[in-house]
């Protein structure tokens, strides 16, 4: 048992070494990526995927080193479907406060811009797309049964006695109007700030309408289609932008581009804020905490699990976490241990199951982001397997194996069958599992007769008649 527990710790002490080896390396690749860039250089970032709390802290500090060696430009290479408002916002913000022009350039070919990264594109001084891309797409999505407007099917009109019954004004369709009319309002400021074309924004965000690169310049959305990123730095050579420093004249032609590459915290964040890794994470860390509890000294268990836990955290700090979601999610935890302990017949499992797959999937709120944020089925149907068969399984054998009786130690003397070999005034010797023990009894005992042991202190047994 020493050289198991010394093997666990061992075990422990490797991760926590491997731990602090890959943070002293993502720091040492931190500070490489810091070197200085040649003068009035062009800097270019890559943001791709759905916009979140790593895209804003990317474009973020992007924006701060820029600034920092007076970089002539900042290329942001942009593929997105959309993503969390508040990230988008946050973005935008630092766009519009940023004093190096923020060239957005939707590329490789194939790529988009679309809802959160039309917001973007607008945002920007320079807005760049390249052959065979698209944006648009950009109403927000409710996925509240009400919908947003224009895309439910149209009611019938009702007629003259329905209408006396119906209320004046419909909450859900007024709060989906705010939402619409905010929207619009947001990107049409942006149109007007860029000189872009501010009704098509209005029909992208109302109607939900997108447009090719070609398409897009032609409508003004977008001022040029570039190639590549060499191409786009001759066409925008000489272009007049006006950031919060002032008016400001690119002069990009031939200078040289430094690529920006994610710092190692950046890469975990990208990997983590998934919302499926999120949660596999935090029921790692709560199975191994909870089976440390059950087995103190495993290690192991502990180490991973509290690990697995805090990781999980960190993600649901930066992912819009339901909190009816997540009570549900620990509320079914709780009945499928609740299971393995009561007598409930199967009704808290049960009960728990379902709490545990209506929380996985209500976990993340939708309607903070443009874009559908949960759980796959296919991984909340996973977990929530394993859960029931960790806590109902796993538990329910540790429960019984507490309720068997003792094999060894002085304990297991309790209730034991042995042969009286001599006796007289209420104390003697009797032969218990081949070995011969003083024992003592308020009975009348013969030699040869059977006594079960009800007790023991220090070398002498407390026994009685038994069968």
């Amino acid at each position: 048992m020493a050289c198991l527990r010394m093997a666990y710790l061992r075990m422990a002490l490797w991760l926590a070494a491997l731990l602090c080896g890959g943070l002293l390396a993502g720091a040492g690749g931190e500070r490489a990526s810091a070197q200085p860039a040649p003068e009035r250089a062009v800097l270019l970032v890559d943001i791709k995927g759905a916009i979140g709390f790593v895209s804003a802290e990317q474009l973020t500090k992007a924006l701060q080193r820029a600034k920092a060696i007076g970089a002539e430009a900042l290329i942001v290479r942009i593929d997105t479907p959309g993503g969390l408002l508040s990230s988008t916002r946050d973005m935008i913000h630092a766009i519009l406060a940023s004093p190096v022009p923020v060239v957005m350039y939707v590329a490789p070919n194939g790529s988009r811009a679309a809802s959160a990264g039309t917001y973007l594109m607008y945002a920007s001084h320079v807005a760049a797309m390249a052959p065979s891309t698209h944006l648009g797409a950009a109403t927000p999505v409710s996925l509240s049964p009400g919908g947003v407007p224009g895309t439910q099917p149209p009611r019938q009109k009702p007629s003259e006695n329905e209408k006396d019954k119906q209320p004046p004004t419909d909450p859900a369709s007024a709060m989906e109007r705010k939402v619409i009319n905010d929207a619009v309002a947001y990107i049409r400021a942006l149109a007007e700030l860029r000189h872009r074309n501010a009704d098509w924004a209005e029909k992208a965000v109302r109607e939900g309408v997108s447009l090719t690169a070609s398409a897009a310049l032609n409508e003004r959305v977008i001022d040029l289609i570039a190639r590549d990123v060499e191409d786009l730095l001759a066409q925008v050579n000489g272009r007049k932008v006006t950031t919060t420093a002032g008016d400001v004249v690119l002069e990009t032609r031939g200078r040289p581009i430094v690529e920006i590459s994610p710092d190692w915290k950046q890469q975990i964040m990208s990997v983590i804020a998934d919302p499926n890794i999120a949660l596999i994470l935090m029921m790692i860390g709560i199975y191994g905490i909870l089976f440390e509890f059950w087995n103190p000294g495993a290690i192991a268990p502990g180490v991973i699990g509290g690990i697995s836990l805090i990781v999980a955290l960190a993600a649901f700090s930066v992912l819009p976490v339901n909190y009816a979601g997540l009570a549900l999610l620990l509320l079914g935890i709780a009945l499928m241990v609740a299971e393995a302990f009561l007598p409930s017949f199967g009704i808290a499992g049960i009960g728990g199951i379902v709490a545990f797959a209506l929380g996985a999937l209500f976990l993340f709120d939708p309607e903070q982001s443009d874009i559908p944020i949960q759980v796959s089925w296919q991984v909340v149907a996973g977990l929530t397997a394993a859960s029931a068969a960790f806590f109902v399984g796993v538990l329910g054998f540790a429960a019984r194996a507490r309720l068997r009786p003792v094999r060894t130690g002085a304990e297991e003397m309790i209730g034991s069958v042995g042969e009286v070999v001599y006796w007289e005034d209420g104390q003697g010797r009797i032969l218990v599992h081949g070995e011969i023990w003083a024992a003592k009894s308020g009975a009348r005992l013969a030699r040869g007769q059977l006594v079960r042991v009800v007790g023991r202190t220090g070398l002498t047994l407390a026994v009685e008649p038994g069968s």
